[in-house]
């Protein structure tokens, strides 16, 4: 339910107020509490006082505007009782939703922090409600209140009268006192996710006649970050934006209009000047970012973006969510080829610098030559060998010429592969050398390799194995390759354990002797003889 279209002649209304929830049914990514309440309403086990906290934009106000709908809402025959599905053409529904109930009352605690104003409340709470079942106090932005007004509030929030309902809404909630908080039923209202605010913008611009690309509604759902207003203000920015573009009656809302009005930098872009940064081009680098620079980029979203690119590759590799709806096809397959190729040492450390130039950045007088600096700096920082590396050098004796090759490499892992086992079986029998036999049998007889890619080893078990096994075993390789190995549970075309191959080459070679035409005449001659290992028959004739 939204408000009708403004009539010829009228003053417009922004869409953050025009489509503000009418109905529960309306509030779109609070599902749990929308639930408590319902149950609450039902079963007559309603709070006194009610505190709604979260980020800006969520529908606080909102939702306590629609609470007191709720406990006020008599229904079209003026019979019903408290519903947590109000009629909305009631009387007072109406009056609540105009803001002009009588014994619903309003108060921004920013411009009322006083005791004084507090003092006011107190001593109307005595008298019955005049219209209304329940007579609502909405206080918004109560952390603003100061400490003399809370104190003054604390025995009427902990004893109202019977036909009082306190409720409270703030942003900060840890400036609320205790005292106070103990007093409320609290409800912390979630961001809404960018999936359901992409949709209600999408059903805002059908309503508003006006065409949209879903990237777009993508787009301010993303910059939205959570809150419906802000993402319903941008939206409404946007349209205009477009208007202006000489669209006029059902304007387009685009991607790169949105891009434009935002000073968000194409994602394609971005994608290509991660590539740049991960290959080393420093001079292709500052030329592109001289390019978005001349679109009107700012050199902040570009860090941004490419932070984003950074996390988005990193939750890949740990097996994370790659179905965003704002990627496009082009994009996903980016960012799994990057998953594949890199490891989670050289993620970390781009993390680390493209953070810390995003902080640069931010505080810097000079925000584009800052951003150059920054990525000159991810280019030659992120290739250099891991500290655990350097270290292995030093104590080896490596000459200077050998770390410097190291640091030639565009896109570094935590150690060079050259100084990790070449294969598999290397590597176990490095455990071997370094008096790791246990290890080195367990590994022999429990893993079933699928990829040896060091410093990682992904493996099928050949019987159950407990996780602190998995890790006794990582621990171990870690301490003689001197690296940081990821380990682990996979499917897919398993080779067979050590001990298994050799079980099957020791089968096989049996089965070539015994085939053997000598063989065959020696074990006819001899019917009850036996072939035994070297070994075995050493031990036969030391006991014999």
């Amino acid at each position: 339910m939204t408000d009708s279209p403004p009539t010829t002649g009228s003053a417009y209304r922004v869409l953050a107020r025009k489509y503000r929830p009418q109905t529960f049914a309306e509030l779109i990514g609070q599902d749990a509490m929308v639930q408590t309440l319902g149950n609450a309403i039902r079963r007559g086990r309603l709070a006194h006082a009610f505190l709604m906290t979260g980020v800006r934009g969520v529908g606080k106000t909102s939702t306590a505007r629609l609470i007191a709908k709720a406990l006020n809402c008599i229904g079209p025959d003026g019979q019903s009782g408290p519903t947590i599905d109000p009629c909305g053409v009631c009387e007072p529904c109406l009056a609540i939703a105009e803001g002009r109930h009588i014994d619903v009352i309003e108060m921004d605690a920013a411009s009322h922090t006083g005791v004084d104003d507090v003092r006011e409340i107190i001593e109307a709470v005595r008298y019955s409600a005049v219209s209304a079942r329940y007579k609502v106090y909405i206080i918004d932005e109560v952390h603003m209140l100061s400490k003399n007004a809370f104190n003054a509030l604390l025995k009427t929030l902990e004893e109202p009268p019977a036909h009082v309902k306190f409720l409270f809404a703030t942003t900060e909630v840890n400036k609320v006192p205790v005292t106070v908080l103990s007093r409320c039923q609290r409800f912390d209202l979630r961001r809404i996710s960018a999936e359901k605010l992409a949709a209600h913008f999408a059903h805002v611009v059908r309503e508003e006649g006006v065409e949209a690309e879903a990237e777009a509604l993508s787009l301010i759902a993303q910059a939205a970050e959570g809150s419906a207003r802000d993402g319903l203000s941008i939206l409404d920015q946007a349209i205009a934006h477009a208007e202006t573009e000489g669209a006029g009656e059902g304007a387009r809302v685009t991607a790169a209009q949105v891009r434009e009005m935002l000073g968000l930098s194409d994602r394609g872009a971005i994608r290509r000047l991660f590539g740049l940064l991960l290959v080393g081009d420093a001079q292709g680098a500052l030329a592109m970012m001289r390019e978005q620079h001349d679109l009107g980029v700012e050199p902040l979203s570009i860090l941004r973006g490419l932070l984003e690119t950074v996390h988005g590759v990193t939750l890949l590799k740990a097996g994370g969510r790659g179905d965003d709806p704002a990627q496009s096809v082009e994009e996903r397959e980016a960012l799994a080829d990057w998953a594949s190729q890199l490891g989670f040492a050289p993620l970390h450390r781009l993390w680390q610098l493209l953070l810390k130039g995003h902080e640069e950045v931010a505080r810097a007088a000079m925000p584009s030559e800052a951003a150059d600096m920054a990525l000159l700096r991810v280019i030659h920082a992120a290739s250099l060998p891991d500290p655990s590396e350097l270290a292995r050098l030093l104590e080896g004796g490596a000459p200077a010429a050998s770390a410097q090759g190291a640091a030639s490499s565009p896109t570094p892992s935590p150690a060079p592969a050259a100084t990790l086992p070449a294969s598999f079986e290397a590597l176990v029998k490095l455990l071997w050398d370094r008096n790791k036999g246990l290890i080195a049998d367990e590994i022999e007889h429990f893993i079933r390799p699928i990829r040896y890619a060091p410093p990682e080893l992904d493996f099928e078990p050949a019987r159950p194995m407990a996780q602190e096994q998995i890790d006794r075993i990582r621990a171990a390789i870690d301490e003689v390759t001197r690296g940081r190995w990821q380990l682990r549970l996979a499917q897919g075309d398993a080779q067979p354990t050590l001990s298994e191959r050799r079980e099957q080459a020791e089968q096989a070679a049996r089965a070539e002797i015994l085939g053997h035409p000598v063989m065959q005449a020696a074990m006819a001659a001899f019917p009850d003889a036996e072939l035994m290992p070297a070994d075995d028959e050493a031990k036969w004739s030391e006991s014999a």
